[in-house]
């Protein structure tokens, strides 16, 4: 089952000893923390890794507006891009030279797909996931809420564990990369 942000934010709460919320809502110093933290966290630990289930290619649309410098073409990045993982050209999704600036892609290639990282649907995310963010949420509502360091350090310790344990499980829902371009292999040919 699926949580939702709210489901997530009360299981973080819990886990700090506070009361969980109903909604970000709520009149009380609980839900006005969630509120506050929850999509900023979300968004750094979804970005923070390439998650195999928050990773989409997408071929972008060119604009008009050409780069004052360096590169011959401008492209608009997907509106849900959190982070750009590589850009590519001739149907692949890497290989190509790129710079992103004001949330344009600039490059010298006549067509563009890109790879990267966006924000997913609570209903998409797994729940090894789940678990690394109620962790992280946990270890950021601890100070605000309970005004205790020593068991925030501690909340961020088994956060950063969770979050170890969730890429090694994401990590695991792939075909390892190969070595394409290795030139000590090329040698021995």
């Amino acid at each position: 089952m699926a949580l939702s942000d709210v489901a997530l934010c009360g299981r973080a709460l819990i886990k700090i000893g506070a009361a969980p919320i109903n909604g970000f809502d709520d009149a009380t110093a609980e839900a006005e923390v969630a509120g506050a933290l929850y999509g900023p966290v979300r968004d750094a630990l979804v970005s923070a890794h390439p998650w195999r289930f928050a990773t989409a290619q997408a071929v972008l649309n060119r604009l008009t507006d050409v780069p004052a410098a360096d590169y011959a073409h401008a492209y608009q990045l997907p509106p849900d891009l959190l982070r750009l993982l590589s850009a590519g050209d001739g149907g692949r999704g890497r290989g190509l030279d790129y710079r992103v600036s004001e949330r344009r892609l600039h490059c010298n290639a006549a067509a563009v797909t890109v790879t990267y990282v966006f924000r997913p649907a609570e209903a998409d995310v797994p729940p090894f996931f789940d678990h690394a963010l109620i962790a992280r949420l946990a270890a950021e509502f601890c100070i605000p809420l309970t005004e205790n360091t020593s068991r925030a350090e501690t909340l961020t310790k088994l956060a950063e564990d969770e979050l170890r344990r969730a890429r090694l499980i994401d990590a695991q829902q792939d075909t390892p990369r190969r070595f394409e371009d290795f030139t000590l292999i090329e040698a021995r040919s």
